[in-house]
């Protein structure tokens, strides 16, 4: 279960950071992919803060699953998973499809939930 626990915390960690390194590097693509368009004369400034934070969680992940262990990380993936449930709802404001609110943003939040739940039972 460790391994198991411990595989799918770094692959969720990485994910996201190239997620933040895919708005920081291609902001208006990612932005489509998130699952609401950029506009074209917007303010590119909120899809590098998007960039930014995402990327920070996947640092923040690697560095305490590396240094302070599986609980601090398990503690780290449940508080976390507000990110994807928020961006959830982001996406059903903001006229995004419910297939990709759903399909992409709520199914992210389940899956750092039962890595938060493996890294618990470590």
């Amino acid at each position: 279960m460790t391994v198991t626990a411990c595989t799918l915390a770094v692959v969720l960690n990485l994910f996201i950071l190239f997620v933040g390194a895919r708005f920081l590097l291609r902001p208006r693509l990612a932005a489509a992919g998130y699952g609401v368009p950029a506009k074209p004369d917007g303010d590119a400034a909120y899809l590098a803060v998007k960039g930014v934070r995402d990327a920070t969680f996947g640092a923040v992940g690697l560095a305490l699953l590396a240094f302070a262990g599986a609980a601090a990380e398990a503690w780290f993936m449940l508080a976390v998973a507000l990110a994807p449930l928020g961006d959830t709802l982001i996406v059903l404001r903001h006229g995004g499809t419910r297939a990709v609110a759903f399909g992409i943003h709520f199914a992210t939040a389940i899956v750092v939930l039962v890595s938060a739940g493996l890294l618990f039972a470590v």
